[in-house]
């Protein structure tokens, strides 16, 4: 597929891109404090629609699963999440707005829907919020107080299938679990455990020398093991793995790419990661068979 330039008509650095579920349109995050909602098809694009209500720079937006409707949730600098709900086509209101935090949330990721609507929030305060919606149209909160301290940078969810689920026997119930990354140079792992969050890797998951400035936790299809990427200032991408639930992660480093590292992403089978640079290139990285990972291109601007 050839690649297009969109025009996003932002005023200031665009931070994020997200596509929908259908492909069909994207969502720009921008420091002009705007969320801007582009139409996409096979080679051209029209914009839709401008979100205004954040008051300093977006840092990143989400769609939510298509079955909870036209939704896309955003967080600001201004401490604000905001839950935004398309009614007619392209007219976009706030649904909600959560200012549970009191300074910048950084990052914000959707859960597995078969875990219904679920939104986790990293913040610089350091606390992870999960909000998560109720049949009567209100919202339940739950928090990882102090998850970082010198703040969260990045939040993501677990896959819901259970490791094993695939080869096990029985039906497994969903997992509610994510990772963080933090400002404390740290990566860790949290499962939500009769209603309270717990840590669930000890110690936590250090080998970066610098702020962790993304982490992404790999689909597994229901395989025992589970993968998380996460990448860093230090110039780092380290994929994190453990064998089976209750062994202990280990991490082995992908890359030096010699500049900060700034968003990793995985494939939807999970077996090939996008890695964004600070020299302004994506590549693309999957694991060979003895192990090691390998480039498998650099994606063209």
């Amino acid at each position: 597929m050839p690649s297009q330039k969109i025009e996003t008509g932002h005023q200031d650095t665009v931070h994020d891109v997200a596509m929908d579920f259908y492909g069909k349109r994207i969502a720009t995050a921008s420091s002009d404090s705007t969320i801007k909602i582009v139409g996409v098809s096979n080679n051209t694009h029209q914009h839709l629609a401008t979100l205004t209500g954040h008051q300093g720079p977006v840092w990143q937006v989400a769609w939510a699963h298509p079955k909870f409707g036209s939704l896309l949730a955003s967080c600001s600098y201004d401490g604000r999440v905001i839950i935004w709900k398309e009614g007619n086509q392209n007219e976009w209101s706030q649904a909600h707005v959560f200012d549970d935090h009191k300074s910048s949330v950084n990052s914000i990721a959707w859960a597995p829907h078969e875990l219904g609507l679920c939104l986790a929030c990293g913040s610089s305060d350091g606390n992870i919020s999960v909000f998560t919606a109720r049949a009567d149209g209100g919202w339940d909160t739950s928090r990882i107080d102090q998850a970082h301290p010198v703040g969260v940078t990045s939040v993501s969810w677990a896959p819901s299938m259970a490791p094993g689920a695939l080869v096990g026997s029985g039906l497994l119930d969903p997992v509610q679990k994510l990772c963080s990354g933090g400002c404390d140079n740290t990566v860790k792992v949290w499962k939500l455990y009769n209603g309270t969050w717990k840590m669930d890797c000890f110690p936590a998951l250090q080998m970066h020398t610098d702020w962790v400035r993304d982490v992404a936790w790999a689909p597994n299809l229901g395989l025992p093991k589970s993968t998380i990427a996460s990448a860093s200032q230090d110039g780092k991408v380290i994929i994190w793995t453990v064998a089976k639930e209750g062994d202990q992660w280990e991490g082995k480093v992908l890359h030096d790419f010699n500049t900060p590292v700034w968003r990793v992403s995985w494939s939807l089978t999970g077996n090939i990661l996008a890695v964004a640079d600070g020299n302004n290139n994506v590549t693309l990285w999957k694991e060979a068979v003895d192990g090691e990972w390998q480039q498998v291109t650099v994606v063209e601007p």
